[in-house]
């Protein structure tokens, strides 16, 4: 592969009509910061217009697909609404925020080039949310799973809650986001989260690829009139999760429970939860 980008949370690399989209951090696994959630509607604005790209993997650099929303490197976005007396002011802006994160992950849903994920390692809270906006979910032996945003004060806000009950049904869901417990990959193939678990990472991108290559030997009208199909079923009950989900957060997100979870992952320690 050739690569093509000069992203600084992604590399993006393409092999005749097959790109790749690897996460890159700059935070650790991956993590979830600025850089990111800026990037990611570019890159993939970029995939759908490109007449060259008829499918795309995506995928995590070293050994963890990602860690999820880096919250040291997002704790200044945070800052404003869980300041002492933060009003309309900063919760209308915590608000367009959460707009623009889950339009990062709803581009990938949106992208008209099937997108195919292959996940190894951890996959945690924003990952989640982001392989929820793939096409098609496979993962490696050692990976695993966790709708965690609980087990930081969050209410999933940006992808998790809309789509996952199409995916996995409405009580795996409400198990894993209830609980913030990980699974294992044998697991998460058994609710239906991944279509199939391969040995290791190498065969599992490699699979990701196979299944990427045999989209891409389709015409190609065909197969963005089949997503647009598919996802026209399932739009207006996604869309109507995430405007929610945004309102209720900006309204509810502030509490002492949400900086004591930030406060608890920067000092390394356990979070203890009071209910404030």
């Amino acid at each position: 592969m050739t690569d093509s980008s000069s992203w600084k949370a992604f590399t993006v690399e393409r092999t005749e009509h097959v790109a790749q989209v690897t996460l890159i951090g700059p935070g650790k696994g991956n993590a979830m910061g600025p850089d990111f959630w800026s990037e990611l509607p570019e890159i993939f604005a970029q995939l759908d217009a490109d007449p060259e790209v008829r499918a795309v993997v995506l995928t995590g650099s070293g050994k963890n697909f990602s860690y999820g929303l880096d919250l040291p490197a997002m704790a200044g976005d945070l800052g404003s609404v869980l300041a002492d007396k933060a009003q309309a002011k900063p919760r209308t802006d915590f608000h367009a925020m959460v707009k623009r994160m889950q339009g990062a992950i709803t581009a990938v849903a949106d992208c008209r080039k099937p997108v195919v994920a292959a996940i190894s390692g951890w996959c945690i809270g924003g990952g989640v949310d982001l392989i929820s906006a793939a096409d098609i979910r496979y993962a490696s032996a050692d990976a695993r799973f966790s709708v965690r945003e609980v087990k930081v004060g969050m209410v999933a806000d940006v992808g998790s809650l809309a789509r996952l009950p199409l995916i996995i049904g409405d009580g795996h869901l409400r198990e894993l986001a209830l609980t913030g417990k990980d699974i294992d990959a044998a697991r998460a193939e058994k609710i239906g989260l991944v279509g199939d678990v391969f040995d290791d990472a190498p065969a599992v991108l490699a699979a990701a690829h196979a299944t990427a290559a045999e989209i891409a030997a389709n015409p190609p009208l065909v197969v963005h009139g089949i997503k647009d199909v598919l996802d026209h079923t399932r739009s207006a009950q996604v869309d109507d999760s995430l405007r929610y989900v945004a309102a209720w957060n900006a309204a509810f997100l502030p509490s002492e429970d949400l900086t004591e979870a930030i406060t608890a992952v920067m000092q390394k320690r356990t979070p203890e939860f009071k209910g404030r």
